[in-house]
């Protein structure tokens, strides 16, 4: 028997035809497309800007805010900061960006150009458009690219800030990935600031896979952090390291008090937002939990 049993091994395994054997674990090859080319200079012109600043005035801002329930914190840190800047923010929802042009004074958002992903935003020609004129929009890949660095680049030394979500896509569930280098590297090559920004509720108001927000006008969050600058020398990664810092001590924050999470801060001890190790429903959960609804308290009398 055992014979009989070895001689059937060697016929399933023996390589009757000259075609190779394939391994089950093999995956079939799928080719790298290469980036479709989409310029959005003319989104930049006198007449687009114009056109821009009518559809946030009177469709997207009172849209957005007649939808959901924004509370914004900390614009006051942008009063004395010159762009051009780099916002930097964590990615939950399609409202992220709605949300902040239309939290940012009229002096920020009319020199404001937001990276968008190029496989999603930039891959039909109609809505490749209407991205760019709405949102001064430009393409992005998401593993990066020369080409988007040269442009990100120029639009920094024409005086325009940027506004890039370091994640790379949406959270899947509502908290904070990890941070790729680019928003950084962009930073220390052109020795500009960087803003951090966190932004809260945004999940739990329009997930993934909805293309409206919930009902009963979800309150969401935008809290803008104080300015972070490269320091001479200083490596991308470092310096990204350190936004991600800067957006989670904002994410805390909201949890807790500005004085609490500052010394939560000073001795390292603030929580990343990443969210329980548990299960895509747990997580889900504990990210759409009720913000607190708190305002800041004053320290000092109002005029």
């Amino acid at each position: 028997m055992g014979l009989f049993r070895d001689l059937e091994a060697v016929a399933r395994g023996w390589r009757w035809t000259r075609r190779s054997l394939t391994p089950q674990s093999a995956t079939p090859h799928v080719p790298v497309r290469a980036p479709r080319e989409f310029p959005t200079a003319w989104a930049r012109t006198p007449a687009a800007q114009a056109a821009r600043e009518m559809i946030h005035r009177f469709v997207l801002k009172p849209l957005v805010w007649r939808e959901t329930r924004p509370r914004v914190h900390g614009l006051d840190r942008l009063e004395e900061l010159r762009g051009p800047v780099v916002f930097v923010s964590n990615h939950a929802s399609h409202l992220d960006a709605p949300l902040l042009l239309g939290s940012l004074p009229l002096a920020w958002r009319r020199r404001l150009a937001v990276g968008a992903a190029a496989d999603y935003f930039f891959d039909a020609r109609w809505r490749a458009a209407l991205t760019a004129l709405a949102f001064n929009a430009f393409p992005v890949e998401r593993r990066g690219g020369k080409r988007v660095t040269t442009v990100a680049r120029q639009l920094l030394a024409d005086d325009w800030s940027l506004l890039l979500f370091p994640e790379g896509t949406r959270s899947p569930d509502g908290w904070v990935g990890g941070f790729r280098p680019g928003a950084a590297v962009l930073c220390c090559s052109s020795m500009v600031p960087a803003v951090p920004v966190a932004v809260r509720g945004s999940f739990a108001a329009m997930p993934r896979g909805r293309s409206w927000p919930l009902a009963g006008r979800p309150p969401v969050v935008v809290r803008y952090g104080p300015p972070l600058y490269p320091e001479e020398g200083e490596r991308a990664r470092a310096f990204s390291e350190r936004l991600a810092h800067a957006v989670a001590r904002l994410w805390d924050e909201e949890e807790e008090t500005w004085f609490a999470s500052l010394r939560r801060s000073a001795d390292g001890s603030t929580p990343r937002p990443v969210g329980p190790d548990a299960p895509r429903w747990r997580r889900v959960w504990e990210s759409t939990r009720s913000l607190p609804t708190r305002e800041p308290e004053r320290t000092w009398p109002r005029d």
